[in-house]
Formats: structure tokens, sequence, C-alpha cells
């Protein structure tokens, strides 16, 4: 059991406001709401993290003030009245389980588009373009500039009028820091130059606020306090401004952010991704708070506990954000408080969950399939009323999880696996260096396995008669796939794949092409793989832009390794054909925009990444055995109801998942063993 005195257990309190332990999840917006409200999806998503011990849960990352502001990623719409009842809903949910909610509110400023929603204008301190969102702003006037003010303060009230416990503003590269900052404020009036003409607008903002939420309400800031960049704010303005805003009276709490946000490259350094340091910031906002003497909050990658219990028992932090961490695993808090910490869901770094919101999508953990779905997904899984005998055949992502699912359900388990390791493509994900906490997937769901009692063989490349002898009710085929090569015109049996590169099984030659019409990780890890070991490479892509599948955080890494070693980037091309040239190999080129357009390249090797075919071998020999025909339902499967079909005489369902249907990605594989193993 944790001990009594563990700093993260401890109570703080902020004002009035009694926060149970040191835990939060900072804001960040999941892109779940719906029509700019935060409806069911996004209130069980908060809900969640309340029921799993966490202190404070704070909402929007960032909720707009402004019409005129247009949501960039889901944002919420804090500019409307009908949010108030649905705010309501999900901070009362949150206090039932003694959970504390906050929302972060803002103008994006320039960080947004101007062809979103109702096409207004975007704003900022200057006409300044942002390069990640691609607007040129208009330097606000006079009304704007009175007009937002006002925003801010009614978006305040709506926000106590919900019940929420407090708010924030968010002052990183949005409009509010735009007037802070000497790289997006070049005016020449009562709002640009000096610091306090450029702190002006901030508390005439808090001013505002105040006289509609009185001095009680809680409010806090989440700002920038170094922009580490040579045109931004400095370290010693944002000091200042942080000093001044701890000293004002009108202000609750800092939450401190370093680093500045207008490209992928420098947002990765303020949102660290695998590979790079654990709490990169962590020092630096502890230096904020003995400066200030102020109640400090931080989130910037402090994904383990440990980490955590020193942020706070050094007194670095008050509050530790544990983001990401969260939706990795929403019951951080109840684990510790059972003395279970081991149990804790390990954020591995992937950052799927923001590669999918900056490219438009919704935040989903890599390999947390149940956050973003409550509705539908339990994170502690229910007991089966019948016990059924599992086997799943194969230890890829898609295997362990059905079989941990399985398992946490009460059914017989046992797992077959070909070779003497498991993890399948994520083992091979994570050989890459960078990208090592990958296995972290794999172990946390050994380290589960292994405490519910399941048994799983190794070195057995399982036959009907091996699955058949253990008399299974439900046969999960999780055998994965094999590298499927492009098609190509000549030359098919001289290439190699991009798995041979990232298992060491074939050693990058001198001069390589690495083609790639998959677009994921596999072919862009294989080619920062062949870059890194001192091969001239170039890297060839059918699409518009590399690596498509993926997103701008994960995107950054690559491109550094590319650019630091010279890699020869090429896209709008088609790998066409291979032959043979002594020794080396010429690559024939082609264009899908010009068919007769030839190229040729003379190298010594030729990487390929086109995806994988599944191995289906057994489960196509079962398939007649089984009592489905290895069928599913799929309606019942979304909708609910049983979701095998009878279909034969067999004695057993047959079920396959993940890559042995057809190539997807980890989080694809998690997610159908979750999916079908809560279904048993």
């Amino acid at each position: 059991m944790p001990s009594h005195d563990d700093p993260l257990l401890q109570p703080y309190q902020l004002k009035h406001l009694r926060l149970k332990n040191r835990i939060m999840s900072t804001s960040h917006e999941p892109a779940y709401s719906e029509d700019g409200m935060p409806k069911e999806r996004y209130r069980l998503y908060h809900a969640e993290k309340a029921r799993g011990g966490i202190a404070l849960t704070m909402t929007a990352g960032s909720a707009v003030v402004s019409r005129e502001s247009p949501p960039a990623f889901g944002n919420l719409h804090a500019y409307k009245d009908e949010i108030v009842p649905w705010l309501r809903e999900l901070t009362d949910d949150c206090h039932e389980h003694g959970a504390a909610v906050m929302i972060q509110l803002t103008h994006l400023g320039r960080r947004t588009s101007w062809n979103k929603a109702d096409w207004l204008p975007v704003v900022s301190a200057s006409p300044i373009r942002e390069p990640a969102h691609r607007a040129f702003p208009k330097e606000a006037e006079e009304w704007d500039i009175e007009r937002i003010i006002g925003d801010y303060a009614a978006a305040a009230q709506r926000m106590q009028a919900a019940g929420l416990d407090g708010i924030e503003f968010e002052a990183y590269g949005h409009l509010m820091d735009g007037f802070w900052s000497p790289a997006t404020n070049h005016r020449d009036d009562e709002y640009g130059g000096s610091l306090d003409n450029r702190l002006r607008f901030t508390f005439a903002v808090i001013d505002a606020v105040r006289k509609l939420v009185g001095p009680d309400f809680i409010v806090g800031i989440r700002m920038v306090a170094d922009e580490d960049w040579e045109q931004g704010l400095s370290k010693a303005e944002g000091v200042e401004i942080a000093r001044r805003i701890a000293d004002s009276g009108k202000f609750d709490f800092l939450n401190i952010i370093r680093g500045h946000i207008e490209t992928d490259a420098a947002l990765n350094e303020v949102i660290p991704i695998q590979g790079m340091r654990s709490a990169p910031h962590l020092d630096f906002a502890g230096e904020i708070r003995q400066q200030t003497k102020f109640p400090t909050f931080h989130a910037a990658r402090i994904a383990d506990v440990a980490t955590a219990r020193h942020a706070v028992a050094e007194g670095k932090l008050d509050m530790v954000g544990m983001t990401r961490a969260h939706l990795a695993d929403p019951h951080i808090v109840r684990k510790i408080m059972a003395g279970e910490e081991h149990r804790i869901r390990p954020c591995v770094g992937a950052t799927y969950c923001l590669d999918r919101i900056y490219e438009g999508g919704e935040a989903l953990c890599v390999h947390n399939a149940a956050t973003g779905r409550e509705q539908t997904m339990p994170h502690v899984i229910a007991r089966a009323q019948a016990p059924r005998n599992v086997v799943v055949v194969g230890a890829g992502p898609a295997g362990l999880e059905a079989a941990r699912v399985a398992a946490e359900g009460g059914h017989r388990v046992h797992v077959l696996e070909a070779s003497d390791q498991a993890g399948g493509q994520v083992r091979l994900a994570s050989q890459n260096p960078r990208r090592k906490e990958m296995i972290g997937i794999v172990d946390w769901r050994l380290d589960e396995l292994d405490r519910l009692g399941v048994s799983l063989r190794y070195n057995v490349w399982a036959e009907a008669g091996d699955v058949l002898g253990l008399a299974p009710d439900v046969v999960v085929i999780a055998t994965g796939g094999l590298p499927h090569n492009p098609p190509l015109t000549a030359g098919d049996d001289l290439v190699v794949s991009s798995w041979d590169i990232l298992a060491g099984a074939v050693k990058p030659g001198e001069n390589v092409l690495l083609y790639d019409d998959n677009g994921g990780h596999q072919g862009m890890s294989a080619a920062e793989m062949i870059a890194r070991s001192g091969s001239r490479l170039e890297l060839v892509s059918p699409e518009r832009f590399f690596a498509p599948e993926m997103g701008g955080m994960n995107h950054v890494p690559y491109m550094r390794a590319f650019q630091e070693k010279g890699v020869r980037v090429t896209i709008n091309t088609r790998l066409v054909s291979l032959a043979r040239n002594g020794n080396q190999l010429v690559a024939t080129l082609g264009s899908d925009f010009a068919p007769d357009y030839r190229e040729e390249r003379l190298v010594d090797q030729v990487v390929v990444e086109h995806g994988t075919l599944p191995i289906d071998d057994l489960y196509r020999e079962l398939k007649p055995l089984s009592r489905n025909g290895g069928a599913v339902d799929y309606d019942r499967l979304v909708n609910g109801g049983a979701i095998f079909p009878l279909r034969g005489e067999g004695t057993f369902d047959l079920l396959r998942i993940g890559d042995a249907v057809h190539a997807r990605n980890i989080h694809a594989a998690i997610y159908d063993g979750l999916r079908y193993a809560t279904r048993f």
C-alpha cells in the first residue's frame, strides 16, 4: 500500500478550493466536441479521469471566447450561451467523484484559419503570419480589442454559471501572448513597445472578467514565460510577466510553458515526444515558482509517477500535470492509492493522440482504445457471465490485448506465439533506438497476462491440431502479416523490406533508395535508421508529401534526421521497376502526373514499404470447422448483441483481428482486441 505521506496524495488548498491530491490533467482539446459543445463523449472522457481519482481535470484546449476566433481543432464554443448546461452536466459528473473541473479560455489570435466557421477576419497583435495555420492576420483595431475583452468576460461568466471551479486564460501562441512577444507585437500604439503596454490587453481582460465573476472565482493563466526564441519573449521578460501577474492580486495560479509553437519543429520542443527528454521544462517551472512564491502548475512529458512525485516533493510544482499519461490510463491515482503503481498503463510517448488532433481527427491513445470511446468501451473490464475457453494465436499487440481483456473478463485464455518473443511489429518498431519506448505497449500487457495467469507458449507455429487440442470455445487469429512488395513491372525479387532493415537482418547499403507508398512509421523509421548508419539515402514517395499517415509531431524527428544526414526526399514519384547492373541496381521511377515520364537511379540497395499481407493460412484452415465460419455481425458489433452468427456445425467461434485481417496500425490492432474480447 502507498505511504500516507506520499507527496502526490497530499491535498492542496487553492484559494477556497481543496484539491484532494496533486495530480491534474491540464487543458487540451481532444476534439470530442459536437457542434462546439461538450456533449456525452466529451463528458464521459473527463468523468472517467474523475472516477480514476484525479484531483483536477481541466477541459478545453482552448474554448474560444469570440466568434471571429474559429475553432482550429474541435475547440469548444465558449461564446455561446448553450454551452452552459453541457458544462454543468460534465462538472456535476466529475464532482460526484471528488474531482474539480476548470476550463481554458482563449482567443486563438493568429493560430487559426480565416476560411472556417463564419469566415471572419483573423486578428492578432500585428499582421504577422503563423506558419502552422497559414493565416495572414490583420492587426487588431481598438474596436476589436474592446469587443474581445468583453467576450472574455462574458465567457468567464458562462463558465461560472456552469458551476466550474475555475478558469485559466491561454497565453502561449494565441492572442493574449501575441501582445507580449516582440516576435508578434510590432505595434507603436498603447499596446506595443514597453512591457507595460504589451501587458495592457491582459490586465484589461482580467479586470473585465473580475468585474463579472467577482474576486472569489478562481482565475489562473497558462502562460509562456520564455519563448526560447531569439526574436521572441526572453526568459527575463517572461519571468517578469509571471511576477507581475502573481503580484497583481487578480490571478490565482500560474501554469507554466516554455517555448513557442508556430511551427511543427518548435511545437515539438514544447510538447516532447518519444526519444526526447522527460520533463524538459520542469526545472524551469520550478524556477518560476521559487521566484514568484505563487501557486504553480506545469505539464510537459511528465509521463511517469516517479517524475511527478519528484516535482511535488522537491517543491517545483504545486499541481503536476500528467495529461497524455491520463489518455493512456485515466486511473493513475486510483492505482497509486491501491498500491498498484506498477499496473499503470504507461504513456509511451507515441503522440498518436496529438498527431490525430492536428491532422483534423480526434485524440486516440495508441494503446488504450477505450479513451475517447467511454460510451462503448470499458476501461475496467466486467466479468463475463459464462467463462469460455479462449485460444489466441499470435502475441502481437492485437493478440496480447485480446488475451488481456478476455482474461480480465474471467475467461480461460491460452496464447500461442510462433516466435520466441511477444510483440510482433511493436517489437520491430522499438528497434529504432529513438522509439524504444514503444516496447512498453508489449511489456505492460505481458505483466498483466502474468498477473492474470494466462498461459503463453512461445516457438509454437500453431496448426489446427494445436488449437483444437485446447478445446476452444473461441479462437482468435492474431497472426499479423508479412511485408508486402509494391507492384513493380520487374525486379520484385531485388528489393529489401523495411522490416529487414528495422530487424537488423539486412545491413543498409552504401547508396540506398527507399520507396514508401504506405506512409506510416514503418518506412520512415527504416529511413531514419539507414540515414543514421551513414548511408547515402533517397526517400521516394508517390504522395504529395511524405508519410501522410503520420502527423506533424512525429514528422519532426524524422525530418530532423533527414536534414542532418542529407537525405534526398522525392515526392509525387513511383518506383516502376528494378534491374541489375553489375553489382548495383537500376531503379526506374515514374509519375502519376506524366505517364511517359521516366527517370533512373543507380543504387546499391532498394528498400520498400508497402504494408503487409495477412498470415491467414490457419484462419482459412479453421474456418470450415467453426460455428460462425469466421463471420462477424458488424451491426451487432457496433450496436450490441451477439456478434457471431451461426453458420456451421462447429464447436467454436472463429475470429481474426489486427493485421491478420489487413494492414493497419497499432491502435487499430489494440482496438480490435478490446472491442471483440469484451463480447466473448
